[in-house]
């Protein structure tokens, strides 16, 4: 007489939820660029001469010719510049982001992640996230090369560490809210290379058309409007008053008022726009 005895039954793991699904799938492709990226040491290198350029030739070319308020004293250049240059770079990773993406996509890489049962949206939010990262070293050495050529934060007005360290969160932030414009650009175009070209020559008259580099005080007034109320601006003026480093008084525009909240703000803004944009466009390109 044989005893028959029932397995005990295999319960299956719960399934995550959406939001831990997408969290986890985000961290996998960020690692995976992060990894890629350490096997291409040229990119971080590279990326990190192009700002370095920046800080040298405006610093000792231009530093003497610029009037600052009522001053051309080059150190109170120096002390303005940096802001601008800080925003700039972190800015300018867009181009990573859109050509990594085109890049991909051409390779047919994001065709096999969108097989795979993971998060739509995890293989964009992972690109940024890791440009991120890169962008943070980044950041760091050109901190050290600012403090070389003769930046001080505190020179016009009070600071500390923790006001110093919420004005690089406010760059990272904008940062990280312009590469969800890359993702856009990359995702659009056929080619790295047409994808690099998109990614970089909008930026120039958002950079320059601003308060980065030149007091906006000098500029015709139509002109100035348009750089107060330049998202970009608005990041650079709370760097500035952040870093104690305002140099010149605002003009009355609000973003220049409340320049920390308007940063804040506008960088909210664009993530949220252009995250729903990008992963609407992945879900429809082939």
């Amino acid at each position: 007489m044989s005893v028959t005895t029932k397995d005990a039954p295999v319960l299956a793991p719960r399934p995550a939820g959406g939001v831990v699904q997408s969290f986890r799938d985000s961290l996998v492709v960020a690692k995976r660029n992060l990894i890629r990226m350490s096997r291409i040491p040229e990119m971080l290198l590279f990326g990190v001469i192009q700002p370095v350029m920046f800080v040298v030739l405006f610093t000792y070319v231009f530093g003497g010719s610029m009037r600052i308020g009522n001053s051309t004293n080059p150190e109170d250049y120096k002390n303005f510049l940096m802001a601008g240059i800080f925003a700039q770079t972190v800015t300018f990773a867009t181009a990573g982001s859109a050509a990594g993406i085109a890049d991909d996509m051409q390779k047919g890489l994001v065709d096999r992640f969108r097989s795979l049962p993971m998060a739509r949206g995890a293989v964009l939010t992972g690109r940024t996230v890791a440009d991120l990262a890169q962008t943070c070293i980044t950041l760091s050495v050109l901190a050290i090369v600012a403090l070389i050529v003769g930046w001080r934060p505190g020179s016009d007005g009070p600071t500390n560490a923790g006001r110093v360290l919420a004005a690089f969160g406010l760059l990272l932030l904008l940062g990280y809210a312009f590469t969800w414009i890359g993702a856009l650009i990359g995702l659009s175009v056929r080619t790295p290379e047409a994808a690099t070209s998109g990614g970089i020559i909008w930026l120039f008259p958002v950079t320059f058309l601003s308060n980065a580099f030149v007091d906006s005080s000098q500029m015709t007034p139509w002109v100035r409007h348009i750089a107060d109320w330049n998202p970009f601006s608005a990041t650079v003026q709370a760097c500035r008053e952040l870093f104690g480093n305002p140099g010149v008084s605002p003009s009355s525009a609000w973003p220049m008022q409340n320049p920390v909240w308007a940063s804040l703000v506008y960088s909210l803004v664009i993530v949220v726009v252009f995250r729903t944009l990008a992963v609407r466009k992945y879900r429809k390109t082939s």
